[in-house]
């Protein structure tokens, strides 16, 4: 089923400013767009899941989320609300969704005042997608960022292990040689996101 009605959530430390760039490349294919700003350290789930609610009504819905986005998509999702059931397609770029070994070292570490709220989602640990919307999951590959030097000969986009980014039943994993925010940005995501979206099934 093709979709054009979109939610978009960005990841920690970030606002929806920073998806304003595919949000606009969205929009030019005729996409109808909800660009929801969230505090991603203390993150009100009442009101996110509500504003998204609103936004779905009862059209065919798609999510496309940065990294504790998906995580954020998740729980919309497991919260089953009506609407919830109208989401057919959820696009993920580096969402750790396996949980983040990053954040674990920070809690492990004592800085959880840096991560506040948000380990609810990124220590979150689970293996499955279980919904019937189709999980796209894309990653990066290219490891520049922290996770180099905690994770020596890993596989990453520097921020989230290519691993965190896989799940059993997922309708799809692609990697792009691309950083963490990077991801956000690239032309050739932006194209694949966008033929996920217009894919009739």
């Amino acid at each position: 089923m093709r979709v054009t009605r979109i939610v978009v959530l960005h990841g920690l430390y970030m606002s929806g400013f920073v998806m304003q760039p595919l949000c606009k490349r969205l929009e030019k294919t005729g996409c109808d767009i909800l660009n929801l700003t969230y505090n991603t350290l203390d993150p009100d789930k009442q009101a996110i899941f509500r504003k998204i609610d609103e936004f779905v009504g009862t059209q065919p819905t798609a999510l496309v989320c940065h990294s504790m986005g998906g995580l954020v998509a998740r729980d919309y999702l497991t919260n089953a609300s009506e609407q919830s059931q109208h989401v057919k397609k959820v696009i993920t770029l580096g969402t750790p969704h396996k949980g983040s070994a990053i954040a674990k070292h920070m809690h492990d570490k004592g800085f959880d005042r840096l991560l506040k709220n948000s380990v609810e989602y990124l220590l979150s640990e689970t293996n499955t997608w279980p919904f019937s919307a189709r999980l796209y999951s894309i990653a990066g590959d290219l490891p520049i960022g922290l996770m180099p030097l905690l994770q020596k000969g890993s596989r990453s986009d520097g921020t989230v292990l290519l691993d965190e980014t896989k799940l059993k039943g997922m309708a799809e994993h692609k990697v792009f040689h691309l950083s963490h925010t990077t991801l956000i940005y690239s032309r050739g995501v932006m194209d694949y996101i966008i033929e996920i979206l217009h894919r009739d099934e």
